[in-house]
């Protein structure tokens, strides 16, 4: 029987040079030689299956990985790239869409993402016309057809807990179990057992590359050699939680779209966003178990240093995970209701979550009396102050900065401040702490017990709510009517100025 012929020399050089080898290495291990492998790179002469089976067995390569239009290059991409009405007729047929994958891999794929991003941008533009013709605002219709913002409005809408994705996450977790069986794995051993399982079930290996070869992604996934690297400008945390992220979408790539439709998430981009913050939800739920994490929280009054160092994680991470502690399904225990507000350097929202929801309405986020704004200039200390809204419902706040991936020579560090709050004292009680007087026009002393503080072990350096009170917030400036804040950047909406020419407070606007 005759050998099938196929041409597919460019991939066999894109499969070569990423592994790293030479034509005369990579022919000695084929039993070639070095000027056939020239020639079957250049498609002068054909791979032939017993070439294929050789590739496949001796550099572990996934056969499909050699079947054109495997990729997001191939083929049939190109079809529907070329099907667009402005290139409908550019070209006869399909000879040169095979010629274009086959002969260039890395341009057809290139050529597919700009396609790609052409037609989301188109699909932006058509909703924001539509929305301007039924009279939106130009910026209310701009913030809500930008995928990203579609998507923190969603997330942060909802109880940031997602009881199917902790389920994912205990099954992730019993693959990763030692050989005694013991779940409490340290943070080399869980990083090992991840690693361990990616090659197992996926044939997957993973490599730090130095910041010469790879300075600006994160990570890369060679689909060829099956190979997944990661920078080694990220921190140990930051790794870990990359890596993990991985392993879940590759695991369960399915539950995680079956939640996005869930939460009624459309839109290729917005659906991308929302898939990588789910799957990073699963990943921190894998990094800190949720029994165990939930009982150190608690059996150390949720003390933010003590948690990090002990799963191996930053406050950021903790945060979220305290957040999310709200499973209620089968026989666990939720924890406090926490909220938590994560900002970049210039006070940019990166994101909003609630065991509830982000409580906008009551604790707003936006005010720059809040303490989250000062963390940046003291890092590596975790900050802890009770705030009181308009309405005098007093939070307990826990601020702290998280870094960045390290920062190269003349590149200034990227960090993050990340706020953890939670409803604290009742506002009638703080209200008569306030004024020195309780309900029957005695003394009002608050006690740092379970009802104030949680039993949280920073709040103790507040003391009693009489001695030390809250510090008065808003919502944001604009919807802020408090008439002496010196931190005000812009005056309310809601009340007229009070300006005077002879009297002058140290707020920039006077009110009536």
């Amino acid at each position: 029987m005759a050998d099938t012929k196929i041409f597919i020399g460019p991939r066999i050089r894109r499969i070569r040079t990423g592994l790293s080898l030479t034509q005369t290495a990579m022919a000695e291990q084929l039993g070639i030689s070095a000027s056939y492998l020239n020639l079957i790179e250049r498609n002068q002469r054909p791979l032939t299956a017993q070439l294929v089976m050789k590739l496949v067995s001796t550099f572990d390569i996934d056969v499909t990985d050699l079947q054109p239009g495997s990729e997001d290059g191939g083929v049939a991409a190109l079809k529907e790239v070329f099907a667009d009405p402005l290139l409908s007729g550019e070209l006869p047929g399909d000879t040169e869409l095979v010629e274009l994958s086959d002969g260039a891999p890395n341009a057809a794929t290139a050529v597919v993402k700009l396609y790609r991003a052409y037609r989301e941008q188109q699909e932006r533009l058509s909703d924001l016309s539509r929305m301007m013709g039924e009279g939106a605002s130009g910026e209310a219709a701009e913030q809500a057809q930008l995928p990203v913002d579609a998507v923190n409005a969603i997330l942060e809408s909802v109880p940031w807990c997602f009881p199917a994705l902790e389920r994912l996450a205990d099954d992730i977790l019993k693959d990763m179990q030692g050989e005694d069986g013991s779940p409490n794995l340290g943070h080399a051993e869980r990083m090992f057992a991840v690693q361990r399982v990616m090659l197992q079930n996926y044939g997957i290996t993973t490599q730090v590359l130095p910041v010469e070869t790879m300075p600006v992604w994160r990570k890369r996934f060679d689909r060829h050699t099956r190979r997944l690297f990661l920078s080694e400008r990220l921190t140990p945390s930051q790794r870990a939680e990359l890596l993990v992220q991985e392993l879940v979408t590759l695991r369960h790539g399915k539950e995680l779209d079956a939640e996005l439709d869930l939460l009624k998430i459309t839109g290729d981009e917005a659906r991308r966003l929302a898939r990588s913050e789910l799957a990073r939800y699963t990943a921190l739920a894998v990094l800190m178990p949720y029994d165990r994490f939930l009982q150190t929280a608690q059996r150390v009054s949720h003390d933010m240093n003590i948690l990090a160092t002990r799963f191996s994680v930053v406050f950021n991470q903790v945060a979220q995970r305290l957040v999310s502690l709200q499973d209620k399904s089968g026989n666990r225990r939720a924890g406090l209701s926490f909220f938590m507000l994560e900002i970049d350097q210039a006070g940019n929202v990166l994101r909003r979550l609630g065991a509830k929801g982000f409580p906008r309405a009551t604790f707003g986020g936006a005010c720059p009396k809040l303490a989250v704004h000062t963390a940046f200039s003291r890092p590596r200390e975790v900050m802890c102050e009770r705030v009181v809204n308009q309405e005098g419902q007093v939070f307990l706040t826990l601020c702290a900065t998280a870094p960045g991936p390290r920062s190269l020579a003349g590149e200034r560090p990227a960090h993050t401040a990340t706020l953890l709050g939670i409803a604290d004292a009742p506002a009638t009680a703080v209200l008569a702490a306030q004024q020195g007087q309780g309900t029957k026009g005695g003394p009002v002393v608050l006690l740092r017990d379970e009802a104030a503080g949680h039993g949280i072990v920073h709040a103790k350096q507040l003391g009693d709510v009489q001695v030390v009170p809250p510090v008065p917030i808003g919502p944001a400036c604009r919807l802020c009517e408090r008439n002496d804040c010196i931190a005000r950047s812009a005056p309310p909406v809601t009340r007229p100025l009070g300006l005077d020419d002879l009297v002058s407070g140290f707020g920039p606007y006077g009110l009536t």
